[in-house]
């Protein structure tokens, strides 16, 4: 019954099904598990005289007119009825709909739903819902062309008596501390509510379950891990404090306490799995260097895994640099080097000769074979996944201690779901001495003068980023959004740019649809100063340090989420010259100044992560889906902090207690949790 096909369920054929499958649907249940986002209560009936002016309302009103049809221009018609209750007057008005017309009957009464508007012109509700009987709390779903939110109900509908009663895999004992309702119950309710209690009953029931399985299965990796027999105990190690003193700068205090928690966990005999957060230019990477220090003193090799190869390229540099008064070994493995270098670095690594390897996602395929991996460091994570962070650990005879860096700002609750699996540390303090970023909110009006401005900058020696938000208008030979119509397109920008106002400039331009060797290419070239003004989509935003960049200009910032630009903005500051962001945003939209405010007002990145999860939500904040976990499909993390503790709580109960649980509670468990695929 669980994959039973879409056209298996009433109403469904083929056609519907490819339309049912784009919104994620791939069988029956996955119908049922499909949620609303939202509610409309139509249950609230007011007179046409209670209702205020942009209030969303349900009145029962009789027709109280032929319909009168009005075509504005060719394909834009108009279709009008006259309605009335013992209180007054309304309209309601239909857009291209001709069917109109023969719907409703003068002098019968309805039930009408939308938004009334009310000025000198009288009443009216633009295309509202209808019914000829009341409504309770009715169900908003996403949804796709050619499928209505009538039909999306009848369809769930359909789906719930076909699979009749669901199997319920929640133990009693947590069902009864948490005081959850019925699966079979919440699940009706989350999509037939009879009143707005039994809603937010279910609602709780379908969060807790969520977060609970996901906390099941992170924290059962965890403790896995961490009770691992064959993990590394690593030696104290005083020659790091030598190294430390010999630095040209001082490490902050927020950078000793994470190192001091990733030597304890080395230290331990247990496998490490840490998450070190850091915002933009706290100083990441020589904590990482530390770590890896470590690793070599004690005899083993210790790999480091970035999302790019001009990333990986700008590591090679720094740690070479930093340890050139030390003999260790460190290579690079990428995927455009010749047959001959490839070889003689896999040799190396696997003869035991290369202390500190470094490499993109090359370094996680079946060829790299290594001598005695101790330490596993991935950065930017969220770029590689749960599964391949563990495919790396697994290329070792031990279980190697393994720390995940980024420079994402990831606010505590939200870090507890992404990486449920990792311990967590916070660097959360920038070097002394660094020069804060000015950031400016600009319009169209100031275009000019910031032109100028860039030229001014290239002319004293520094280098500039122009970032634009999208290439392309199509997908699959369809406009994607009118929206999209109004972005600058990069190469556009970058033909116009470089043949006019920048003529005399040397203008570079990368994008995602560019092949990889041009890419970096494109980035070698402006990191060594041979380009002046890199023209750029966000394939930028991480990994690209040019101590020379000074200025950060985001064309349609409005198209951006508070973390993408805070990204985008720390591309530059990382020198010692005055660095600046300027931001065009071409929106007067709340969101739109909201964002716009924080950016200029803070340069905080943790700040910045809460404000995003506030105005966004935590669906576009940040997509699961690079982390290998599922997709929330009800939960919001914002909201259901108070639900994700208890769930935090009931599943390290469990794990805990398994002999409490009966036979088949566990089995129901399992197979949940085998369901998510981590």
């Amino acid at each position: 019954m669980k994959n039973s096909q879409l056209t298996s369920l009433k109403g469904v054929g083929e056609e519907r099904a490819k339309l049912l499958l784009k919104l994620g649907m791939n069988n029956v249940y996955d119908v049922i598990f499909f949620f609303p986002r939202e509610y409309e209560d139509r249950s609230k009936i007011k007179t046409i005289a209670e209702a205020e002016d942009g209030e969303f309302v349900t009145i029962h009103a009789m027709i109280a007119t032929k319909p009168a049809e009005k075509r504005i221009r060719p394909g834009l018609a108009i279709y009008k009825f006259g309605i009335k209750d013992a209180t007054g007057n309304a309209t309601i008005s239909f857009y291209n709909q001709p069917f109109i017309k023969n719907t409703f009957k003068q002098g019968k009464w309805y039930y009408f739903y939308g938004k009334i508007s009310k000025n000198y012109g009288g009443a009216e509700i633009q295309t509202p819902s209808y019914n000829e009987k009341p409504q309770g709390i009715i169900p908003i779903y996403p949804l796709t062309k050619g499928i209505s939110q009538n039909v999306l109900r009848n369809i769930i509908k359909a789906a719930l008596d076909k699979v009749g009663v669901i199997e319920e895999y929640m133990p009693e004992m947590v069902k009864n501390q948490i005081e959850l309702s019925d699966l079979n119950q919440a699940i009706q309710s989350i999509h037939f509510p009879e009143s707005e209690e039994k809603m937010l009953s279910a609602r709780k029931r379908l969060v807790f379950d969520e977060l609970f399985i996901l906390q099941m299965s992170l924290t059962g990796m965890r403790n896995r891990l961490k009770n691992e027999v064959n993990g590394y105990a690593f030696g104290e190690t005083p020659q790091i404090q030598e190294f430390i003193n010999k630095l040209p700068f001082e490490l902050t205090g927020a950078q000793k306490n994470v190192f001091q928690e990733i030597e304890k966990d080395m230290e331990s005999g247990k496998v490490m799995n840490r998450l070190v957060q850091g915002d933009v230019g706290s100083g990441k990477t020589i904590v990482a260097l530390l770590a890896m220090l470590k690793a070599v003193i004690n005899g083993y090799q210790a790999a480091y895994m970035v999302p790019t190869e001009i990333l990986a390229e700008q590591h090679l540099k720094t740690i070479t640099a930093f340890l050139s008064e030390m003999n260790i070994n460190t290579v690079l493995l990428k995927g455009g080097q010749s047959k001959k270098q490839r070889e003689a670095v896999l040799q190396n690594i696997e003869d035991g000769s290369a202390d500190i390897i470094i490499g993109t996602h090359a370094l996680i395929q079946e060829s790299v074979g290594f001598h005695k991996l101790g330490l596993v460091i991935t950065d930017e994570q969220h770029r590689f996944g749960v599964r391949q962070r563990s495919f790396l650990a697994e290329k070792s005879v031990g279980v190697p201690d393994v720390l995940v860096m980024t420079a994402t700002p990831i606010p505590r609750t939200l870090a507890m779901i992404l990486y449920g699996d990792l311990d967590i540390s916070v660097i959360d303090a920038l070097p002394k001495g660094r020069i804060p970023i000015k950031t400016y909110v600009v319009d169209e009006d100031m275009r000019e003068r910031i032109e100028k401005f860039i030229i001014k900058i290239v002319n004293e020696g520094r280098q500039a980023y122009i970032v634009c938000p999208a290439i392309e208008e199509k997908e699959d030979g369809e406009i994607k959004s009118y929206e999209m119509l109004e972005l600058k397109k990069a190469e556009e920008y970058f033909k116009n740019v470089s043949e006019g106002v920048f003529r005399n400039i040397p203008v570079g331009i990368v994008h995602g649809k560019m092949k990889n060797a041009d890419k970096e290419q494109a980035m070698k070239d402006f990191a060594e100063n041979r380009t002046k003004i890199l023209i750029a989509t966000t394939v930028i935003e991480v990994g690209v340090d040019v101590p020379n960049a000074v200025l950060m200009v985001v064309e349609n910032a409005e198209r951006f989420g508070l973390a993408q630009l805070h990204q985008l903005r720390g591309r530059v500051g990382r020198g010692s010259y005055q660095s600046y962001c300027v931001l065009f945003n071409q929106s007067k939209s709340q969101v739109s100044s909201e964002r716009m405010k924080v950016m200029s007002g803070t340069t905080d990145g943790f700040v910045i992560a809460k404000k995003d999860l506030e105005i966004r939500g935590p669906g576009e904040f940040f997509g699961t889906k690079q982390h290998g976990l599922p997709l929330l499909k009800i939960a919001n993390l914002y909201q259901d902090t108070d639900i994700l503790k208890e769930a935090q709580k009931a599943a390290g109960y469990i794990l805990e207690n398994e002999f409490l649980l009966s036979q088949n509670d566990k089995d129901n468990l399992n197979g949940i949790i085998i369901g998510l695929e981590l």
